[in-house]
């Protein structure tokens, strides 16, 4: 399911998946996948992650692919979880991803994580412009319009905290796309600050819109 709203004057969808779709641009964006999450965990001695997350990872990303069949595919940052993100991938993971490549042009923003460096798969740019709005990783107050990533937004519903976007006046802030990257409130400074008034969009099998106040 797909909520279309409107933002800095362009058409968008919230897919329940998290994805974001801009149809004037046939653009998906997608923001902080950390692929390779658990071997980076494991690597450090961090708590031990399922090693079927970046396989689930992608299999929502192909999904989302599959179903607006964008021109472009926009990562806002953070894509892998560190600069050796890429290597730290499954075999299979990674042969996933690159089947996906060819299916449209690929814009990867670096992020804190990774940095700006050549995740292995393309290379990383500062930043993309589109439509007269850019694509980020971090929202930069008074720099808007721009959509991006970074704070892995998520709302509290029935006691429980659910990925959201965020739309505010000049920021557009998407949630973790990735499997088991947690969350931060969207009720947490700065994210009331870059989004309020706004909109919250709930994802899920039928994302919900609730005022941000």
């Amino acid at each position: 399911m797909r909520l279309p709203f409107r933002f800095a004057g362009q058409s968008f969808e919230a897919l329940g998946s998290g994805a974001l779709w801009w149809p004037s641009e046939r653009a998906l964006l997608v923001a902080d996948l950390h692929l390779g999450r658990p071997d980076r965990m494991a690597r450090r001695g961090g708590a031990l992650l399922p090693p079927q997350g970046d396989a689930e990872t992608l299999e929502r990303l192909t999904a989302a692919i599959e179903a607006v069949r964008p021109a472009r595919v926009i990562s806002l940052g953070d894509a892998f979880d560190d600069a050796a993100g890429p290597e730290g991938l499954l075999a299979a993971d990674a042969a996933v991803l690159r089947r996906l490549q060819p299916r449209a042009d690929w814009t990867w923003i670096a992020g804190n994580h990774e940095g700006l460096t050549t995740p292995g798969f393309g290379t990383a740019l500062a930043e993309w412009h589109g439509g007269g709005i850019a694509a980020r990783h971090v929202a930069r107050p008074g720099a808007g319009p721009d959509i991006s990533g970074h704070y892995h937004p998520k709302a509290r519903l029935a006691g429980r905290l659910r990925p959201v976007f965020l739309v505010g006046a000049g920021h557009l802030i998407l949630p973790a796309f990735g499997a088991y990257t947690g969350g931060m409130d969207c009720t947490r400074a700065p994210l009331p600050g870059l989004t309020v008034p706004g909109l919250g969009i709930v994802t899920g099998a039928v994302p919900r819109a609730f005022p941000l106040r």
